[in-house]
């Protein structure tokens, strides 16, 4: 006799990188709300787990010599012949089988042989199993990916006493519209195949609409990916193996679009990448602004590739970031055709060849093992994180109930973000791994060989701007959703990404003619270092340093600690009402060198409430230079491309005439920016010119008459 239980984690695989199938199914019937109709009535009132009942009470019932097939035999022989170990074996096999076919994967129950934990039989279910409670079927919603239709497709595999796992059960036709080939490769559980097999890349290389781009010059470049093809199987879908699946029209519009704003915009760039057939497969580009925002505040990237455009069965990624006042900033966008590694690299190369070269300091990108290849490959001096808000999402298809279980939530999240040592968080996980029972959960398994980029305890000296703090988190994680499930064009999403983007440089203009008007009121009026702190911080930074300033000095106990050097000060700290943790302090009067244990300064660029009261201890009135990070001042932007700011750069001007043209330009193109919208402005900056060209055809003139001629 054995038991069934259900696993750990229940609906894996089914969420954003789901497609909308289009088409008549492939075995099924014909995916409407009236075909399923009595089907549904029968299970409306039954959840998807209880629905798993009828395939699993009765598990040992089955006959082991022979697999029973209910439905179409299509395409079931591999699946049917083959024998896998493992579980995951297969999982992988049945995902495989779903790939091929158009459909999306599920994880079911498990029985194990009496008074074991061995499995004795494994179910796995199409995505679409089961109903949603209080979600109502409509012909509307039905073959949307995220609904549940009570889909009766599954298979069960038994595990005989040699370990070997064979399909004793498949139940093969589906109630819904399955994928198309060419969309399969956007359904969720074929992302965890080894998309590069001969199978999958036979069913891509479907006829594609080939568009040879007429290539502004200057304003961008067509990359003709030509690689190894073994090396297109290994790395997953190759340029060659996908291209756009958007008619000439729409891909025609998107190009005459960037084309157009490269000629509005001097310092627009943007680039595609074309297959061996010469067929466009993907985008990227980005505005002048983007550039020089980029140039000012380029030390931390957000690249998020999780957006799925449904119609096109495209991946819309944004490269984002923070500026001077803590709001969102727009460094590009990228259009890709698929997720293999050679995309990445493609995009990431292109990305940095725009942005003159410069790597980041940190770059957040989402839980993705391919993306983080293609990061170590072309970003390799930059910290590779993995952004907090990714890991809570998968979090929520990984863990199952423990999700709404505020204790658990509490622990997880001290274990990302709240611990102070990597003793602390070990600590913590251990913990939590105990009290929740969750030792053999696969899922935080592998999260935790991945801790190097997501636990802060374990980064404190890399900057991150802040990006991992409320309430710019939630920021972040959703800045795209409209963009990427409401429109239907590629050049309304380019527009819409524009608009986006233009809202956002309204905030910012907002902010910093709130900052030219007057300082932040400061809580304490006579305070020396906070207003010293007024006039140099933007409002949204000053409020973040008042804040710490306040912690410091009123809720901060400290013990002086004895030091050899007599110019340097050590100070433990205590906050009061945040337990036993101690922070260090070491403070050197003549240099004024601050460092403080939590590493505040370090990732986010702003002077802990430890440090405060060490500076308040030695009376000192004004932000230490040293502890100034500009790019959080209200000059942020000034003299960025004034290369006379850097000796180095003014030399390398002064020397290289590449060098003196790109620093000319860009210095010129900010202050054209500047000036747009104003006219005042704009007539400053025209008198400017015209007497610069005075100045220069003068200079001119007066070589040309005092050059040796050579006349004879």
């Amino acid at each position: 006799m054995s038991h069934v239980e259900p696993t750990a984690v229940g609906a894996d695989q089914v969420g954003e990188g789901a497609v909308v199938p289009h088409g008549d199914g492939v075995g099924g019937s014909g995916g409407d709300v009236a075909t399923a109709e009595a089907q549904v009535a029968v299970a409306v009132s039954t959840s998807g787990d209880e629905r798993r009942g009828d395939y699993g009470d009765d598990a040992e019932n089955e006959e082991e010599e022979a697999a029973t097939v209910q439905g179409s035999k299509e395409g079931t022989e591999e699946l049917l012949r083959k024998v896998v170990y493992s579980e995951e074996a297969a999982y992988k096999l049945y995902c495989d089988y779903g790939h091929r076919m158009g459909f999306s994967i599920r994880k079911g129950k498990q029985s194990y042989f009496t008074g074991t934990k061995r499995i004795r039989t494994k179910d796995y279910f199409c995505s679409k199993e089961g109903l949603k409670e209080g979600e109502k079927l409509t012909d509307t919603n039905f073959n949307d990916p995220h609904t549940r239709t009570n889909c009766r497709a599954m298979v069960r595999f038994r595990v005989n006493d040699q370990g070997e796992w064979k399909v004793i059960r498949l139940v093969s036709d589906h109630n819904h519209n399955l994928a198309r080939p060419e969309e399969r490769h956007l359904l969720r559980s074929a992302r965890s195949l080894i998309a590069g097999r001969s199978s999958s890349v036979e069913v891509m290389l479907y006829e594609g609409y080939q568009v040879q781009p007429q290539l502004p010059a200057g304003s961008t470049s067509a990359t003709n990916n030509v690689e190894n093809p073994k090396q297109d199987l290994l790395l997953g879908y190759g340029a060659t193996a996908k291209t756009l699946t958007v008619g000439t029209g729409d891909v025609q519009s998107l190009v005459s679009h960037l084309k157009s704003r490269a000629n509005e915009d001097g310092m627009f760039y943007w680039d595609v990448q074309l297959d061996r057939g010469g067929r466009m497969t993907n985008f990227f580009w980005r505005d002048g602004r983007s550039r020089t925002d980029y140039d000012c505040f380029g030390d931390v990237v957000v690249f998020d590739s999780t957006y799925r455009l449904s119609k096109q069965n495209l991946i819309f990624a944004p490269f984002v970031g923070v500026n001077h006042h803590w709001q969102t900033t727009m460094y590009g966008c990228a259009l890709l055709a698929d997720e293999s590694t050679s995309s990445f690299v493609w995009l990431f190369k292109s990305f940095l060849e725009s942005m003159g070269n410069r790597h980041p300091q940190s770059i957040f990108t989402n839980l993705d093992q391919v993306v983080s290849k293609a990061v170590e490959e072309v970003f390799p001096s930059a910290c590779h994180r993995i952004a907090h808000w990714h890991i809570q999402k998968n979090a929520q298809s990984r863990l199952g109930a423990l999700n709404v279980s505020k204790p658990f939530n509490k622990m997880f999240t001290k274990c990302i973000q709240g611990c102070d040592s990597e003793t602390e968080f070990e600590e913590a996980w251990a913990q939590m791994l105990c009290e929740f029972k969750l030792q053999d959960n696969k899922w935080l398994k592998k999260l935790y060989k991945l801790k190097q980029k997501w636990c802060s305890a374990l980064n404190k000296c890399t900057f991150d701007g802040g990006i991992e703090y409320e309430p710019q988190c939630d920021n972040m994680s959703n800045i795209f959703n409209n963009v990427s499930d409401k429109l239907t064009s590629l050049c309304a999403i380019a527009v819409a990404v524009d608009k986006q983007t233009e809202d956002w440089r309204e905030k910012e203009l907002d902010e910093d003619a709130r900052c030219l008007q007057k300082p932040p009121a400061c809580i304490i009026k006579h305070s020396d270092i906070l207003n010293h702190a007024a006039k140099v911080y933007t409002h949204r930074i000053y409020k973040l340093f008042e804040t710490d300033f306040l912690d410091g000095c009123g809720a901060t106990k400290f013990k002086e600690l004895p030091c050899q050097d007599n110019n340097t000060y050590q100070f433990e700290m205590t906050m009061q009402g945040r337990g036993s943790r101690v922070c260090t302090v070491h403070f050197n009067m003549p240099t004024m060198r601050l460092s403080c244990s939590c590493s505040k300064f370090e990732t986010m660029g702003l002077l802990c409430p430890h440090a405060l009261k060490a500076l308040s201890i030695k009376n000192i009135c004004k932000i230490p230079e040293s502890c100034i990070l500009k790019r959080w001042t209200k000059d942020a932007k000034k003299w960025v491309f004034n290369p006379k700011q850097y000796e180095s750069s003014y030399q390398e001007c002064m020397n290289d005439e590449a060098a003196y043209c790109n620093y000319v330009m860009r210095y010129a193109y900010d202050l054209v920016t500047k000036s747009q919208g104003q006219e005042a402005l704009r007539k400053v900056l025209w008198e400017t010119l015209e007497s610069g060209e005075k100045e220069l055809e003068g200079y001119l003139e007066n070589v040309t008459q005092h050059a040796p001629s050579y006349a004879t």
